[in-house]
């Protein structure tokens, strides 16, 4: 299953959870985490990043991503908002209530088949 994650503040923020993530033996158990690039405007230099990428199998936990972002965030000044989304399905996770965490994990865990439809919008 993939998994996309953007987190508001831009790419300094994305690559710093980005090195969280590889750092956390249980979320790197059982997926692969990368931030994908692509080419940037014609007016601008380098490559943008503006997503991170999780590829996971049958031994990822959903339950460790939850408490790895959830720890991340309270780290970082401003408590960032990162979207999830897995298909068609999003997650926005704002004030990391556990609420918001326990929706996040319940969205992940589902078998693909029922990831959700195009409406299925979750978070806000």
């Amino acid at each position: 299953m993939r998994v996309d994650v953007r987190v508001d503040g831009g790419e300094r923020e994305l690559r710093s959870l980005y090195n969280w993530l590889r750092q956390d033996s249980a979320v790197r158990r059982g997926a692969d985490v990368t931030l994908p690039q692509s080419p940037s405007e014609p007016d601008q230099m380098g490559l943008l990043t503006d997503v991170l990428q999780l590829v996971t199998d049958n031994g990822w936990s959903a339950a460790s991503f939850a408490l790895a972002l959830s720890t991340w965030r309270q780290t970082r000044p401003g408590r960032r908002s990162v979207t999830v989304q897995r298909g068609e399905t999003t997650v926005i996770v704002e004030n990391g209530s556990e609420e918001e965490l326990s929706r996040l994990i319940e969205a992940l865990e589902r078998p693909d088949d029922s990831a959700g439809g195009p409406a299925d919008q979750e978070g806000r």
